[in-house]
């Protein structure tokens, strides 16, 4: 029986694409299959920040960040805190990564048309000690574009692909088994879908209207994680952060399932570190979803107070921004799922900034002057929506109407006004003091001091009850499911990897199903601004390997 194509790719998202660009680089046939409709391709690095992972990068130089090569894998170490057997493969595509972050992806992404923002972003900043989790300097790069613009050179790319002859995209086509024929896997198997015109993000059609069955030397699995899937979520959450949340909003769509991993498995593949997995503690309900239970992430500055579903503030260093993870095992621990952030309207004027392409179209369509205007409006437009709009936004003039709009958003009334009063006056005065025993103020002077932080995230340390600073502003905090960290144990040349730790013939994964390579690469726990690198870094890998291995 005569091959279909040279290479199977199952998942159109960004480590899909680039993998069949690769090959399309290397002259090989591809066909590209994803469950969803064409207006769908990419995956969830459309929906994204387009937010990357460089090491002494230009930007942070003309910024006088100084990065190293030792001092990134000093922060990536310390916050993977691998200790698993499991973490071989794991640790040194962790290596390989960091390599490539310091050396070539900056210019291989340019070289491809690709530009960032200038200020660059400091995120997962740990407040641990010099050893341990977080970044030590910004490294967070905004791509001009945000997701999309990312996304644009490996779509170019496939579709020269498709005007060669070398590249079919089968859209609607759902992956049922992975099968042999001759030794090694070599066979697709699935249900077509009928056709689906429904917008990018909203659930499609899942009426079968037939079946298929490809054949090709080599497979690539990059049909991403779990994060849409809250039942199997569930299933795999780790005991280490205490019991599941009873609410969680999804900042992926619910296509987004993890179907394939368990397809992979029963065709002999080891699945490893199921029990890691990403999830941010800052979710608040997309007041105009496009996907069901949609949620969107604030990406904070350090000034806003974080408080329990209690209103008792968050331990030292649980500041907004620093540590993700350690954040949710601590929210977890409290005995409920929502967390509070209160604030003024000077702080979330500077400091909010709503993860995804849709809530920042300046960056997106690269408008200098909607960034310009972004910086000089007193609340950004979208941001601004969801004050006006949101479910989990409470704005008023006073303290006391403040915490009556926070307990009628929750089933107990369990804020005290008194009790908030005391601890915002206390956290107010310590603004006077030059010393401060506050580390929440000692992190917002330390933020200032970053010229990128002064100018766009970290506003000028005030009192949050100052009335000049405008009315109050409460917001609920929610789980929000977003990436796996475990994944299809792979090697260096992202091949699939059995049980025994031999390779699964004629299998390879990338991207988040590969937990961004490995099967694990970030560990525990991540620096941010490395899920879209680790899709481009794992897909680019097995898009060379199959290429090279097949004839």
């Amino acid at each position: 029986m005569a091959y279909d194509a040279d290479v199977i790719v199952i998942g159109a998202g960004l480590a899909g694409l680039a993998a069949t660009a690769e090959l399309v680089d290397a002259g090989r046939r591809v066909i590209l299959v994803d469950q969803e409709p064409e207006q769908s391709l990419g995956g969830q690095a459309h929906w994204s920040f387009g937010g990357l992972f460089f090491v002494d990068s230009p930007e942070q130089r003309r910024l006088r960040i100084k990065d190293s090569h030792a001092l990134a894998m000093q922060d990536w170490l310390g916050t993977a805190g691998f200790d698993r057997p499991e973490d071989h493969w794991p640790r040194k595509w962790a290596e390989a990564y960091v390599d490539f972050a310091a050396g070539e992806k900056r210019s291989w992404l340019h070289g491809q048309g690709v530009r960032f923002f200038p200020v660059v972003g400091w995120a997962e900043r740990g407040g641990y000690d010099a050893q341990g989790h977080g970044n030590s300097v910004p490294r967070f790069h905004i791509t001009w574009g945000t997701g999309p613009g990312l996304l644009a050179p490996f779509v170019r790319r496939v579709r020269e692909g498709v005007s060669r002859g070398l590249v079919q995209l089968k859209f609607r086509h759902r992956v049922s088994g992975l099968g042999r024929s001759a030794g090694a896997v070599d066979t697709v198997t699935g249900e077509v879908l009928e056709d689906s015109s429904v917008e990018r993000g909203k659930a499609s059609s899942r009426e079968v209207t037939g079946s298929f069955e490809f054949r090709a030397q080599a497979v690539i699995v990059t049909s991403g994680g779990i994060g849409g899937n809250h039942d199997l979520v569930r299933a795999n959450w780790p005991t280490r952060l205490g019991s599941p949340p009873e609410k969680m909003i999804s900042g992926v769509p619910a296509h987004v399932d993890g179907r394939m991993l368990g397809i992979a498995e029963d065709a002999g593949a080891r699945l490893i570190n199921r029990d890691r997995m990403w999830h941010y503690t800052e979710g608040i309900e997309n007041w105009h979803p496009i996907w069901d239970k949609h949620g969107i992430r604030i990406l904070p500055g350090p000034s806003s107070l974080w408080l329990d579903a209690r209103g008792h503030r968050l331990p030292v260093p649980l500041f907004p921004g620093f540590d993700t993870l350690g954040t949710l095992e601590h929210i977890m621990g409290t005995g409920y799922d929502y967390t509070w952030f209160v604030l003024n309207q000077r702080i979330i004027g500077k400091e909010f900034t709503l993860s995804g392409s849709e809530q920042n179209p300046d960056l997106t369509g690269k408008s200098v002057r909607g960034v310009i205007d972004r910086a000089r409006a007193e609340v950004p437009g979208p941001v601004k929506a969801f004050m006006d709009h949101g479910a989990d936004f409470v704005v008023e003039k006073d303290l006391g109407a403040l915490v009556r709009g926070m307990n009628a958003l929750t089933k107990e009334p369990l804020i005290d006004e008194a009790a908030l009063r005391r601890t915002l006056a206390a956290r107010d005065r310590e603004i006077a003091n030059p010393f401060t025993k506050d580390l929440q103020v000692t992190a917002i002077r330390g933020a200032r001091k970053f010229l990128g932080d002064r100018l766009i995230r970290a506003a000028a340390p005030h009192r949050i009850l100052d009335p000049k600073a405008g009315p109050l502003i409460a917001v609920r905090l929610n789980i929000l499911t977003r990436k796996t960290l475990g994944g299809l144990e792979t090697d260096l040349s992202s091949r699939v990897l059995t049980e025994g730790g031999k390779p699964l013939e004629g299998v390879y994964a990338a991207g988040e199903a590969a937990g961004f390579g490995g099967g694990g690469v970030h560990g525990y726990r991540s620096l941010e601004g490395t899920f879209l690198g680790g899709c481009l870094f794992s897909g680019r890998a097995a898009g060379r390997a199959a290429a090279a291995a097949v004839r």
